[in-house]
């Protein structure tokens, strides 16, 4: 297990130890670091339309265990958060995602293997950086991966159609939309969640767009990549169903998974990835 940290050292290790932007292609990345400085690092790359900010408030994806081991870098992905971007839709198609994604590694740690982090998009992220560069990374950690591959054609056709939603009748429209639908029952009991669009509005349109057009790897390529992979998934998600996750987890040669069904164990994945990088 884990070392637990002392209530006085786990606070100085959560505060932020470096902040920072990275100049991009079209882009400025913004980031934090916190955990234990000189320590190896890890990544952690969001969800779609989210940001550092957003997945604080909503009270989900809390790795701060991994401090104890770990230099934890947070960033947010081009247009979203306080990072920059242009309103160009290749710019945010998964690739491209995991080239800043790697830039940003390099950054931060140029003379050692990273442990990337990833949540929906962020596990898209993390995937195609890892089979473009499988030297750059030494574990991954991929959260709720997105339905993808051929279930993902239905979902294509909604992004595309909350890209023109958003062009005709503005973000108003996609938020009164998101508060429709509501989370997925695992978060339901998750009384500050909320779903929020962290872009500026004349970029989500590209950023939707983008998504619709954008995929996991094929299942196949993911056999070549060694590194030891855990997978954190929940039920009652359509939009990030087992079904992904379980075909990841075939797929990839060393990768374990977990699938959690209430509030409380999803709250202890942060245990659950601080015990596997050590």
């Amino acid at each position: 297990m884990a070392p637990a940290l002392p209530p006085a050292e786990r606070a100085a290790t959560e505060r932020a130890v470096a902040t920072g932007t990275l100049t991009r292609p079209h882009a400025t990345l913004a980031y934090s670091v916190t955990g234990r400085p000189g320590a190896p690092l890890a990544v952690h790359a969001h969800g779609a339309l989210s940001s550092r900010a957003h997945e604080r408030r909503a009270g989900l994806f809390d790795w701060a265990a991994v401090g104890a081991t770990h230099r934890l870098a947070r960033y947010d992905a081009r247009g979203h958060g306080e990072s920059t971007g242009r309103a160009v839709p290749d710019d945010y198609r998964y690739a491209s995602l995991a080239d800043d994604l790697l830039a940003l590694c390099d950054h931060l740690s140029p003379d050692a293997p990273v442990t990337a982090f990833g949540a929906s998009m962020g596990t898209a992220t993390v995937l195609w950086a890892a089979l473009a560069r499988p030297e750059r990374f030494d574990r991954l950690v991929l959260a709720i991966p997105a339905v993808a591959w051929a279930a993902r054609e239905p979902r294509r056709n909604g992004l595309r159609a909350a890209a023109t939603l958003v062009e005709r009748r503005g973000r108003s429209a996609l938020d009164a939309a998101a508060r429709i639908s509501g989370p997925p029952a695992v978060l339901a009991e998750v009384p500050q969640y909320t779903t929020e669009f962290d872009l500026p509005e004349p970029l989500l349109p590209a950023a939707l767009r983008a998504a619709a057009e954008s995929d996991l790897p094929e299942p196949a390529l993911l056999r070549a990549l060694p590194h030891p992979v855990l997978l954190l998934a929940w039920d009652t998600d359509p939009l990030h169903p087992l079904a992904t996750a379980r075909t990841l987890a075939a797929h990839l040669p060393d990768a374990r998974l977990h699938v959690s069904h209430t509030l409380a164990d999803v709250r202890s994945w942060g245990r659950r990835a601080a015990d596997f990088l050590v």
